[in-house]
């Protein structure tokens, strides 16, 4: 079976009714968790971006309380099962700003977890690869939101 591009899939769409369009969706959110997850954040989610990112910082709040800080290898294992949380979380918004925060806050908390991050090598590297990773990202935002994010950004170096 040849997947067929957007364009075509866009096209096709258009051309199908209401009623089968609501049952291909459903049935599309059947098939990957992922998928249900994006279609809630489109339905009932994107109208209020803040609250958005107000739940998701509440669920890396909790993430980062369980983390079993015995050895750097759970802390490792931890960091980066929740970085990854937050990136699908991310790519559901696509929003630049909602990215910046987000990605803001994880350095914000990754920073503040003790044992140091500092004291980890691989620890270090996940911290600074978001920080250049937000840097690139605030370069593409408004003056005015590069000020603000760029602020944020070197209190977290320092």
């Amino acid at each position: 079976m040849n997947t067929a591009t957007v364009t075509q899939l866009k096209k096709e769409l258009n051309n199908i009714d209401r009623i089968d369009l609501i049952n291909i969706i459903l049935r599309f959110s059947k098939f990957k968790k992922e998928n249900k997850e994006l279609l809630t954040y489109l339905l009932f989610e994107s109208a209020n971006e803040q609250e958005y990112i107000q739940d998701i910082k509440i669920e890396m709040d909790e993430a980062f309380k369980v983390i079993n800080t015995t050895s750097y290898f759970y802390i490792k294992k931890s960091v980066r099962k929740i970085l990854k949380s937050v990136k699908t979380y991310i790519r559901y918004s696509n929003v630049k700003e909602t990215e910046i925060e987000l990605l803001l806050y994880f350095c914000k908390k990754l920073r503040r977890m003790k044992p140091s991050v500092t004291k980890n090598q691989q620890l270090l590297n996940i911290f600074t690869r978001e920080l250049k990773n937000i840097e690139k990202k605030t370069s593409t935002l408004h003056e005015d939101l590069q000020h603000d994010y760029t602020h944020l950004l070197e209190n977290l170096k320092s």
